[in-house]
């Protein structure tokens, strides 16, 4: 083998190494750091320390740690899959990036048009964060998903979005659209505004929260249970919870798996809707003739 290949396969195996060790890291955290308990814990974030300012005080919690931890790991991961792509050559590795960015740019044109091409990155940042935060739960972290305050720092970023392609059509046309179709609607329509990102967060949020409750509630419930049902039996038998056993895991499945997949999904197509609708591009097209010819007629 020649010494090319050799580092290479060494930079694959390190970057693979990088990509599992923020996950390890955020165990590792948890058992050292976070003291165990009994019974039903149902908690919010746990909150490693404060720092102190002059003007307030900033807690960092296991939401914000498992926040970054799921950024590296994936830059760790995209880094993987980009590792030696060359013009010509096409390897496994390439042809599956190479599927999922025509996948998220396909996504994109879709549901927010030819316009919005360049916004592929981002919807699948959005997707991809949402789904693996959701998925720390699978791996016994808490998911940043279930705290308000992540999901509403990203319905806020999208709030702005939505603001600033309104305001791209002019100022006077964004307040325009107050009093839209009628103008005595003006107030429904200024609460439906601040309503986006309030329903976007509460909905992401609520979800995933709910989930993990549930999930908790029932596994507690089933062992009660099969106390009941065991109870007569003499010493480890009756103390073993059987019930407990299949049923965790199936409901585990939906609410840790497949609602963690179709929230990150909602919460992107939500974005790309929201800020497409925002933008009346005939509009700004006109408004930008317009512009053009003033300035022409000008010079």
């Amino acid at each position: 083998m020649t010494e090319p290949k050799k580092s290479f396969q060494a930079a694959d195996i390190a970057l693979l190494a990088l990509t599992a060790l923020p996950i390890a890291a955020g165990i590792a955290l948890k058992v050292l750091l976070i003291p165990a308990s009994e019974g039903i814990d149902i908690r919010g974030a746990f909150i490693f320390f404060t720092v102190r300012l002059p003007f307030a005080e900033i807690p960092v919690t296991e939401s914000q740690i498992n926040s970054w931890l799921v950024i590296l790991t994936v830059l760790f991961a995209c880094l993987y899959l980009t590792h030696g792509i060359r013009a010509g050559v096409k390897t496994r590795r390439q042809l599956a990036a190479e599927w999922v960015v025509e996948k998220c740019e396909g996504l994109v044109v879709e549901n927010m048009g030819e316009y919005f091409a360049g916004f592929s990155p981002f919807i699948a940042a959005v997707m991809v964060l949402s789904a693996l935060s959701s998925l720390l739960s699978l791996c016994g972290l808490f998911p940043p998903t279930s705290d308000l305050n992540v999901t509403a720092g990203w319905a806020i970023l999208v709030f702005i979005l939505i603001t600033y392609y309104k305001m791209k059509c002019g100022p006077l046309n964004y307040l325009r659209t107050f009093t839209q179709p009628v103008p005595f609607l003006t107030p429904l329509n200024v609460i439906s505004e601040v309503a986006t990102p309030v329903s976007m967060a509460f909905r992401h949020f609520g979800n995933i929260l709910s989930g993990t409750v549930i999930s908790a509630l029932v596994a507690a419930g089933l062992q009660g249970l099969s106390h009941i049902v065991l109870g007569w039996l003499p010493g480890k038998l009756g103390q073993f919870p059987l019930l407990q056993v299949g049923l965790p895991a199936a409901l585990s499945i939906y609410f840790d798996l497949f609602s963690a997949l179709l929230q990150a999904f909602i919460f992107a197509m939500l974005t790309m809707l929201y800020v497409a609708g925002a933008f009346d591009y005939d509009l700004y097209v006109k408004r930008r003739e317009k512009k053009n010819k003033s300035a022409t007629y000008g010079g």
